[in-house]
């Protein structure tokens, strides 16, 4: 017999902050760097509504943020 699940719809939402003056090479591997961290890193997380974590650039200031969000 084949189990039903409840369908919860849900959005990852990745906000940060970027550096106006830097140039956009160094924009672009600062931002793969923080892709690469939490795409390893979601494995973690149970992946519902509510769960999320500051995000850090790579002198550790926070610049943003990821959130899941119901949707």
């Amino acid at each position: 017999m084949l189990e039903r699940r409840e369908v919860i719809s849900m959005k990852f939402v990745l906000e940060v902050a970027v550096d106006e003056g830097a140039p956009a090479q160094d924009t672009v591997r600062e931002l793969g760097r923080i892709l690469r961290y939490w795409g390893g890193n979601l494995g973690h997380y149970a992946m519902e509504p509510g769960d999320g974590s500051p995000v850090y650039d790579s002198e550790y200031r926070e610049v943003g943020q990821w959130r899941i969000v119901a949707s």
